[in-house]
C-alpha cells in the first residue's frame, strides 16, 4: 500500500509519501495550491504505483482550503480521508514528547495515521456533493443569526423613541410595525402624523387587519408617549430595518435554493412531523454520507451529543457534560428539530415526558429525545423507508 499525508495550507500544501513496509518514497516535499501542485502530487503517486487502489491519500479537515484538492483527488479515484485536526494533533503528541508542530510533520502524521488504519472511512462523492447543502444551510444560519441581532436593536431603539408601541401589537417584528417605524420612525413622528395616511399605512401593511381605529390608538399613545425625540436614532432605526428586510430577501432566496436539492435528494426524514426542509437540510448537510457512520452513536458523537467521561482510581464523575466538541450546525439542528418533533409526535412527546417525570432538567430530558431522534434518523437514511407515525 502507498500511503500519502497531505498538510494543507492557504497558498500551498506540504506532503509525504510512503509505503506500508514504513520506506519513504517521497521525503516532504511542497506543492503550489494549484492546478500544476496538484498534478505534480498525481505524478508522483502514479510514479511509485500502476494500481491506484493500493494507494490511501489523507488530509485534515480545514474547511474551504481543502476543498478544491479533495475534488481533485475525488476525481482522480483516489481512496482520500479526511482527518479531524484534533485527532492529527492528539496523535502526534503521542509520537513524541517533544513539542513539534511544522507542515511536513503534520504531513508525516497524517502519512502515519494512514498506516494505522484504526477506524478509517474513506470520504465519497456523496459527502463531496453534499457541501452545497451544507454551504447553504450554514449561510442561512449566518443569515439568520445576523437578522436576529438587527432584531434586537429594533427592540432597543423603540425602547428609546416609543416604548408605549410594544404593548400596543403582539410583536414588534411585523410587517405593519415596521411599515409603520420606517415612515414614522418615532412617537414624535407619529403623533403629527395625518391620519388618513397613517390608516392607509397600517391598512395596506397589514392586508386590511389594522385600519382607522388601530391609527388613532397608535397616534393618542405617541402623543402621551415618554419617548425621547433623538434623530440619530431614528435614523438608525429606519436603516436597521431596511437591513432586516434585505436579509429577509436574502434568506428566502436560500431557502428556495435549499428546497430544490432537498426535493432532488428526497430524504424519508421529512417524513417525520415538526423537521421541516430547512432543519431536515441542516442536519442532512452536517452528516453527509451516512455510510461513514457504523451507528448512531458515532453520529451522536460527531455532533458532539455524547456524556463526557472521565474515570480514574475511586473518582467516576458522577454528572457527566455533554463535549460540545462536534459540528455545531449539527448539534444545533438536532436540538431545535428535537423540539418540534416532541410537539407534533406524541411518541416523542411521551418519551419527553417520561424522561422529565424521572426528575431530569429539560434541556437533559431532550437531549435524550435528541438522542432518540437520531437513531431513527439513521435507521430511515439506512432502510430509505418513511417514518411510521405512531397510532
Amino acid at each position: 500500500m502507498i500511503y500519502a499525508g497531505i498538510d494543507v495550507a492557504k497558498d500551498k500544501h506540504d506532503c509525504f509519501i510512503t509505503n506500508s513496509d514504513g520506506k519513504v518514497l517521497f521525503q516532504a516535499f511542497t506543492i503550489p495550491n494549484n492546478r500544476d501542485g496538484f498534478d505534480e502530487l498525481y505524478q508522483k503517486i502514479t510514479a511509485v504505483t500502476d494500481d491506484l487502489n493500493k494507494v490511501k491519500v489523507g488530509l485534515e479537515a480545514t474547511g474551504h482550503y481543502s476543498y478544491n484538492i479533495l475534488g481533485y483527488l475525488l476525481d482522480k479515484g483516489l481512496a482520500t480521508f479526511v482527518f479531524n485536526p484534533l485527532h492529527t494533533n492528539l496523535y502526534r503528541k503521542s509520537l513524541s514528547l517533544r513539542k513539534t508542530k511544522t507542515d511536513k510533520v503534520d504531513a508525516h502524521t497524517i502519512a502515519t495515521m494512514l498506516m494505522s488504519d484504526v477506524n478509517l472511512k474513506s470520504y465519497s462523492d456523496t459527502s463531496y456533493h453534499n457541501e452545497e447543502l451544507k454551504s447553504l444551510t450554514r449561510y442561512r444560519f449566518d443569515k439568520v443569526k445576523e437578522r436576529a441581532k438587527l432584531k434586537s436593536s429594533v427592540s432597543r431603539l423603540v425602547c428609546i423613541l416609543f416604548p408605549e408601541l410594544e404593548k400596543l401589537v403582539p410583536t414588534l417584528h411585523m410587517a405593519s410595525v415596521y411599515a409603520l417605524l420606517s415612515e414614522f420612525p418615532g412617537a414624535s413622528f407619529v403623533a403629527f402624523s395625518h391620519l388618513t395616511r397613517l390608516a392607509n399605512l397600517l391598512s395596506e401593511s397589514s392586508k386590511g387587519r389594522y385600519g382607522k381605529d388601530t391609527a388613532i390608538m397608535f397616534r393618542e399613545a405617541a402623543k402621551a408617549s415618554i419617548g425621547s425625540h433623538m434623530p440619530a436614532k431614528s435614523l438608525e432605526l429606519k436603516h436597521t430595518i431596511k437591513l432586516i428586510r434585505e436579509l429577509d430577501a436574502e434568506i428566502e432566496e436560500i431557502e428556495t435554493e435549499i428546497k430544490t436539492i432537498m426535493d432532488e435528494i428526497n430524504s424519508p426524514i421529512l417524513t417525520i412531523p415538526g423537521i421541516s426542509y430547512r432543519m431536515g437540510a441542516m442536519i442532512l448537510a452536517e452528516i453527509g454520507d451516512f455510510s461513514r457512520f457504523d451507528s448512531p452513536d458515532r453520529i451522536l458523537a460527531y455532533a458532539g451529543m455524547s456524556p463526557s467521561t472521565y474515570q480514574s482510581g475511586q473518582l467516576d464523575n458522577c454528572y457527566a457534560h455533554m463535549e460540545k466538541r462536534g459540528s455545531r450546525y449539527l448539534r444545533y439542528a438536532l436540538y431545535n428539530a428535537t423540539k418540534y418533533v416532541c410537539h407534533w409526535d406524541k411518541s416523542f412527546a411521551a418519551y419527553l415526558a417520561k424522561k422529565r417525570a424521572e426528575g431530569k432538567h429539560y434541556n437533559v430530558a431532550l437531549s435524550h429525545a435528541s438522542k432518540k431522534l437520531v437513531r431513527l434518523i439513521f435507521a430511515m437514511e439506512k432502510s430509505g423507508q418513511a417514518y411510521n407515525k405512531a397510532a
